[in-house]
């Protein structure tokens, strides 16, 4: 049996989870997740706990055991705690603006970015700090909309300068050998 696929994911108070049509969905205060069940992966919801188990030996069962039961886990996290990841701009003009349904970036760019906020993502912006604060439920989409946000401007190798992930080192490089 995998490692990961083997431990029991424990359901927290004030999270509901129940299996409908190949669907786990849980709901709790953080918001709704629901996640694709695979074939072959039994899902058991007994004790207050959920179990995964499979009905195949072979390596490509392994592999999936053990991911089935991480995004399991990962919707019932979510909608009990959640998952926030924040970013920060750096560089001269840079700001950040929270306008409605929208967030508005100037990156040094000739006009502004208008990013519209996908549903079930709440950002929150600190002007004052140039931080955006991506929270939500679903890791997976909390995750691709941090990174969607951090393509808007991918951090310069050179000056430093760019969108990036709080507490992420950066590996500067070191200009020509002229410019010195």
């Amino acid at each position: 049996m995998s490692r990961v696929g083997r431990k029991p994911i424990p359901i927290p108070s004030g999270a509901k989870v129940e299996v409908k049509d190949g669907v786990l969905v849980a709901e709790g205060p953080k918001g709704k997740v629901s996640q694709k069940l695979a074939d072959g992966f039994p899902v058991e919801i007994k004790d207050g706990q959920i179990t995964v188990s499979r009905t195949s030996d072979a390596g490509p069962a392994r592999a999936m055991h053990g991911l089935l039961r991480s995004l399991l886990a990962n919707a019932v996290e979510g909608v009990s705690k959640g998952y926030s990841k924040q970013l920060e701009l750096v560089g001269v003009g840079y700001k950040v603006e929270h306008k409605g349904t929208e967030v508005q970036f100037a990156l040094g760019y000739a006009h502004p970015i208008q990013f519209k906020i996908p549903a079930g993502v709440t950002i929150e912006v600190d002007a004052k700090a140039n931080r955006v604060t991506v929270s939500g439920a679903d890791r997976q989409q909390v995750g691709e909309v941090s990174a969607q946000i951090r393509r808007l401007r991918d951090p310069d190798p050179y000056k430093g300068k760019g969108v990036r992930y709080v507490g992420e080192k950066l590996r500067q490089k070191e200009g020509k050998a002229g410019a010195r």
